[in-house]
């Protein structure tokens, strides 16, 4: 194992100073706070008692904030594992009791361990295939998954939970008119504050200011007595030392859902992690997030926690309410802590709407639509990469979206790949008078008659050969009075057996026709191909060039000097000697 990544980073600790500290405190109380409510939704969806929920939103938060890369993400329960883990456990136990448990907790055991086997294996540059465009729609549509999840609450409606946006926004629609309109006005009321003390009052606590409002609200009008839920009681309990021992036998059983869990939790945290990383301009080291998930989990089994990753919720409200370190997940656990053994009375007839309108703000600005309109109005592809995620998001399921749209950007990256350019240069004669090779049909310049030469922007491989092939057969029927070629093959470009297989027919059919054929290329370890694949052996080591230039210079000698001396082109330097303009 890789000892580098499998140990804590300290470097954000370096950046602490008393104004991070009251802001990361701030950030943490609010975030313990917004907890409350959905670590027990979560928890419900699980299939386990509530205070399991909120067990794993503190130690998870903890030990992913230690170890973790990024600045703002915090670890919890999500929804999608949530959902996961019910599915793989309710046929193997009753949801709830002790067996039930049991299994939950080394399935999280489980999911940590392979996750800390991905780290160390450094998989976390799989992450690559992940498009920035595929975090844009990403995030989007978890923040719509978030605020069509905080109707019912704000409006004070009992609807089935799960689903993806449409189908819960269905369930809305079908019982809007149970509306319990003293629950919209607290959310309505929680909501407006919230918008109005972030544009007029950025610096205060809008979020715990806007919370108090809501409860205050919530008080004053007796919503308790008219049907406005609360959060309702807490367990005083901290999480303790639980190893489920029991259910270890079962590890064969529950080894699958263990891997689609930690392939799912992931995704999650990587998105997360790497989405708010973008946003905020901040480093962000995909196998050091993967470790520290991996450890959450692990340890947080052993403590009464169940599998969880980053959570779009939590880490949304951590940032917007000024977070500047991890040290605000950690904040959040302590928090979350003192809430549960001093306050949880208290924190009872905190109201379910207020809470649900201080979440739908936060899931309105998660949405950049800015970056939103960058992206589809500056790349097709990007834009149907966007599209199609951001449609999995909506319309199936919020961890589904990231598979379409890493399977989404890998199909984009195929394509382009098999498909480079093959742009016909010739030189261009700059303000200082000397020539430069540009794109012949983008700038209009004139070419040679007998000598075409081209640059092939990509990798020739077994992908690209029928596109390069197709492109050249194209070029040569336009231009069939250039049978002189030249092709460069930029430093990047790659070559295996089918590109070199390709280029050995264009050789001997130019030769055949009487022309010849020249390449330039300058990189070492493509030349080293082209003289493994026998390519140079058809081509001749004398036509094997350095520079264009050169080549071109080299190739002159095999043109028809009778044509040389009726064009007037002008197009490379030697012309003026091949015309025979400069004896004259």
């Amino acid at each position: 194992m890789d000892m580098k990544i499998a140990l804590p980073t300290p470097g954000w600790v370096k950046l602490t100073n008393r104004h991070t500290l009251k802001a990361d405190a701030f950030a943490g109380f609010t975030n313990a706070a917004i907890v409350l409510p959905q670590g027990v939704a979560f928890a419900t969806i699980a299939g386990l008692p509530p205070e399991y929920g909120l067990y794993t939103a503190m130690i998870t938060a903890v030990i992913a904030a230690i170890f973790g890369s990024s600045m703002v993400m915090i670890s919890g329960p999500t929804t999608a594992i949530s959902a996961v883990l019910f599915t793989t456990l309710s046929d193997l136990a009753i949801p709830g009791s002790d067996r039930y448990i049991e299994l939950a907790l080394a399935l999280t055991i489980m999911v940590g361990l392979f996750q800390l086997v991905a780290g160390a294996a450094r998989l976390g540059g799989l992450v690559s295939f992940v498009s920035h465009s595929v975090m844009t729609a990403f995030t989007a549509a978890a923040a719509l998954l978030i605020g069509v999840s905080q109707l019912a609450g704000a409006m004070g409606l009992n609807v089935e939970q799960g689903g993806n946006v449409l189908e819960r926004l269905m369930r809305v629609i079908e019982h809007s008119g149970e509306t319990n309109l003293l629950a919209l006005l607290i959310a309505l009321a929680t909501l407006g504050s919230a918008i109005l003390l972030q544009v007029f009052l950025p610096r205060l606590p809008g979020f715990l200011i806007a919370l108090l409002i809501g409860a205050g609200l919530a008080h004053g009008l007796d919503a308790a007595n008219a049907g406005v839920s609360m959060v309702g009681a807490l367990p005083a309990t901290l999480p303790g030392w639980e190893p489920p021992t029991g259910a270890f036998k079962d590890i064969t059983t529950l080894a699958p859902g263990a891997a689609a869990i930690a392939l799912v939790g992931l995704l999650e945290a990587i998105s997360i992690g790497r989405a708010f990383a973008v946003r905020r301009k901040e480093a962000y080291d995909a196998n050091q997030e993967i470790m520290a998930q991996g450890a959450s989990n692990a340890i947080g089994g052993f403590f009464q926690c169940y599998a969880g990753s980053g959570s779009f919720t939590r880490s949304g409200v951590n940032a917007a309410a000024g977070a500047a370190t991890p040290l605000s997940g950690i904040f959040a656990s302590g928090f979350l802590a003192l809430i549960l053994v001093f306050i949880a009375p208290w924190v009872a007839h905190i109201p379910t709407p207020a809470m649900a309108g201080l979440i739908l703000f936060v899931a309105y600005r998660l949405i950049d639509f800015k970056e939103l309109h960058h992206v589809v109005t500056s790349s097709r592809p990007e834009t149907v990469v966007l599209a199609l995620t951001f449609a999995a998001g909506l319309f199936i399921e919020l961890d589904f979206a990231i598979y379409v749209g890493v399977i989404a950007s890998l199909c984009v990256f195929i394509y382009e790949s098999s498909h480079p350019e093959l742009p016909i240069t010739a030189p261009k004669i700059a303000p200082d008078g000397s020539r430069k090779f540009r794109n012949a049909e983008l700038h209009n310049l004139p070419e040679c008659p007998q000598l075409v030469s081209f640059r092939l922007d990509g990798a020739l491989y077994f992908g690209s050969v029928e596109h390069v092939e197709r492109r050249i057969k194209q070029m040569r029927a336009k231009r069939p009075g250039q049978i002189h070629m030249i092709l460069y093959l930029k430093g990047g470009g790659k070559i295996d057996l089918a590109g070199a297989d390709l280029l050995i027919s264009i050789i001997r059919d130019v030769k055949a026709q009487g022309g010849s054929f020249r390449i330039v290329a300058l990189f070492p370890p493509l030349i080293k191909a082209l003289h493994r694949f026998h390519v140079i052996e058809e081509l001749g080591e004398d036509h094997l060039l350095v520079s264009k230039g050169e080549a071109v210079r080299v190739a002159m000698n095999d043109l028809d000097r009778s044509i040389c001396a009726t064009c007037s082109r002008n197009v490379f330097e030697e012309c003026a000697v091949m015309s025979g303009r400069e004896a004259a």
